[in-house]
């Protein structure tokens, strides 16, 4: 059966995920600051539990957690240790809260950090950096539920087998909880199945296949054999990638998401298999309803 997952945010529902400025909350005072963002955690887990409800009374499988959801929690001036808020304890159980709804109505949570989330560079501050948002969304990750964070390759900087080789050692070194839902994903830029797929086999961390990323940066492998190769790394549901060029193939600027997807995009090889498939679409929930519709009409 395959699990479609909405990502982050809603085009037509009215659930909201709330966020500050780092120029907006430093001008606050200290007590001003962490009201507002007490506030905010608490607004946003709620709209979480909101948007597991929904996702579970449409039919939708899976929701990816906006990374933002605790707002500059890991920035570097104004960031913040949730217990140490005032409404510390209340954002947690609420947190909680969300998991236990999202295990009852088995509805799969993940997370899937911004690109300047880094395991590459050659540059210690950056991996420093990268790693701290891999602790600050574990921690979400335990308190939800979610089984999985997913990054990308990162960078080449000109010697693709030396970065990943870097990307490796930082995994060998990762704590455990992040470790144990970290997951790898080929782009449309740097890094195609083939780069990763070896990464992957040597240090037990699963791909997240995006077949558009790989039409746009093909590697002489097919999506049949990809398929097949992904779905070894796995010891759990895989999760795998959707989307349609915004402009059609054969554009200039294929990797941009289109609206919706179209159904001949999704890949024949898929369409039998348990997996979780997260729909990356501009329309949002529009456009998983309406790629359910189109995979239950085959």
């Amino acid at each position: 059966m395959i699990r479609l997952g909405l990502c982050c945010l809603f085009k037509e529902e009215p659930i909201k995920f709330r966020t500050t400025t780092a120029k907006y909350s430093g001008r606050l005072t200290t007590a001003e600051r962490d009201k507002k963002l007490s506030e905010l955690c608490l607004h946003n887990a709620e709209s979480l539990l909101k948007a597991i409800r929904f996702c579970s009374s449409n039919g939708i499988g899976a929701f990816r957690v906006n990374s933002r959801i605790l707002p500059l929690n890991t920035h570097p001036e104004l960031g913040y240790i949730v217990k140490q808020l005032s409404a510390g304890n209340e954002i947690e159980n609420k947190f909680r809260e969300c998991g236990r709804e999202a295990s009852r109505l088995n509805i799969r949570l993940s997370f899937h950090p911004d690109q300047f989330t880094l395991l590459s560079s050659p540059d210690p501050e950056i991996t420093r950096k990268s790693i701290m948002e891999l602790q600050y969304q574990s921690e979400v990750a335990e308190w939800i539920g979610a089984d999985i964070i997913n990054i990308h390759g990162g960078g080449g900087y000109g010697d693709k087998k030396s970065a990943l080789t870097r990307v490796g050692s930082v995994i060998d070194k990762l704590d455990s909880v992040i470790r144990k839902r970290l997951t790898l994903e080929n782009d449309d830029r740097v890094y195609t199945p083939a780069d990763l797929l070896p990464l992957c086999l040597r240090h037990g961390i699963p791909l997240v296949y995006d077949v558009h990323h790989h039409r746009c940066l093909p590697d002489g492998m097919s999506v049949k054999s990809v398929t097949e190769q992904a779905l070894a790394t796995w010891n759990r549901e895989p999760l795998f990638h959707i989307s349609s060029p915004k402009e059609g193939w054969g554009k200039p600027q294929p990797g941009k998401h289109h609206d919706f997807i179209d159904i001949n995009d999704f890949p024949m090889d898929w369409r039998t298999l348990n997996i979780t498939v997260d729909v990356e679409a501009k329309a949002k929930e529009e456009a998983v309803l309406q790629l359910q519709r189109e995979l239950r009409a085959l």
